[in-house]
């Protein structure tokens, strides 16, 4: 229960900061209490920019957000600094503006300190120069660069949708491939697989321990570290970054691990971190690595339909998770499972044809993805331009 003195408020929080340009009251924001003292401390003013000032990542310092709309309870959150321009000096739009220019609000990542956290000290924020003109040009320039790069964020928004519908495309295209086949006329039967439904009539339904055998390989001299990621790619660690990752010091039951072996990350499946390997290596004791059993299994078919079976929640249903929303499977876990068993050959077209779609979009998506970087350049080059006076903004607004 809030005491006396405290009252609700909406709280804008890093994130909210970090990941949208302009604040409002009808945001999905924090809810919390506050006190008189400090609602009158932290309250948010229209045209006030409010900056990250703590980050992990000192080029993550000064991200600006403009404050549209406000309300009586609408307070700034904990790691953020609030810029309140002079009016009769400054127009909060243009200093929003501003710090969104790269060359401006280095000032502020460079004044910033910490070795693995940085920080902005307030003292610095005072001493950043700003190139501040006429409060009328301040308008114009700000009335202008509002036009243009809603223009550009229109193109970069229907660029993105068509990403997203490639996406969906694909991924509605793995699912009926992996649990129905390529025919999409052939008969079907109920597989009794709650998660799959019906197969084709001529599949079998097999036991994973069936299929495949939990293998433990010697790490081999020279070994380096493969890593298992959420989208499915099995590589060596170096293939993707080195950034982000914690070493063991020791490196006690490290495995080895072998291209073409089918690998579940047994803290990360459940977000689809399940993969056939492109590399020898070795890998941490979390990691599942199977073989077939027989012939009749295609590794990278169960690959993907593990992970079409994670990405629909159900690896999250079945295994006992060991903190909120972190299963852990095993093999036992694993093991136990019922899967669909096509014959080999239409494992390999299944395989084959999932490849083949991704090859066939690849291009567009590389292209679309090219589009965007070079429009998002664009924008931040207009703004840098538009407050440093390298444009003439009353001829453009003319």
């Amino acid at each position: 229960m809030p005491s006396a003195d405290e009252h609700k408020v909406k709280l804008c929080n890093y994130t909210d900061v970090y990941n949208k340009e302009f604040i409002s009251p009808d945001m999905e924001l924090m809810h919390t209490t506050a006190t008189g003292a400090e609602i009158e401390k932290f309250h948010l003013s229209i045209n006030d920019v409010v900056i990250t000032k703590d980050s992990e990542s000192w080029d993550d310092i000064a991200i600006p957000s403009l404050v549209v709309e406000t309300a009586e309870d609408l307070l700034c959150g904990y790691h953020l600094a609030i810029l309140r321009p002079k009016p009769e000096m400054l127009n909060g739009r243009f200093l929003f503006r501003c710090l969104q220019s790269k060359s401006i609000r280095l000032q502020l990542e460079l004044a910033s300190t910490g070795v693995t956290r940085f920080g902005l000290p307030k003292g610095e924020i005072g001493k950043m120069l700003l190139p501040v003109t006429s409060m009328g040009e301040q308008q114009t320039i700000a009335d202008y660069l509002d036009k243009e790069t809603a223009q550009i964020d229109t193109l970069i928004k229907q660029k993105e949708q068509i990403l997203s519908l490639l996406a969906e495309k694909r991924a509605a295209f793995i699912i009926r491939s992996v649990t129905r086949g390529l025919n999409p006329g052939i008969p079907l039967k109920c597989s009794d697989i709650p998660w799959i439904g019906y197969t084709p009539s001529h599949w079998k339904v097999r036991r994973s321990k069936y299929l495949f055998k939990q293998v433990s390989l010697p790490v081999e001299e020279g070994d380096e570290i493969v890593t298992c990621f959420r989208d499915g790619q099995v590589t060596l660690r170096k293939n993707r970054r080195e950034e982000g990752f914690t070493n063991a010091v020791l490196e006690l039951g490290y495995q080895g691990i072998r291209s073409g072996q089918l690998v579940l990350h047994s803290m990360d499946a459940f977000a689809g971190a399940i993969g056939v390997s492109d590399s020898d290596g070795k890998c941490s004791p979390e990691y599942i690595i199977c073989d077939p059993i027989d012939r009749k299994v295609v590794n990278e078919y169960y690959a993907k339909l593990l992970r079409v079976m994670a990405l629909r929640g159900f690896i999250l249903a079945a295994c006992p998770a060991v903190r909120e929303r972190a299963p852990r499977i095993r093999f036992s876990n694993f093991s136990s499972m019922f899967l669909p068993l096509p014959p080999r050959n239409e494992q390999e077209q299944i395989v084959a044809a999932i490849t083949e779609e991704r090859e066939q979009t690849a291009e567009m998506e590389a292209a679309l993805h090219k589009s965007i970087s070079l429009l998002k350049e664009r924008r931040s080059a207009l703004i840098t331009a538009a407050v440093t006076g390298q444009l003439n903004i009353s001829g453009e607004a003319a």
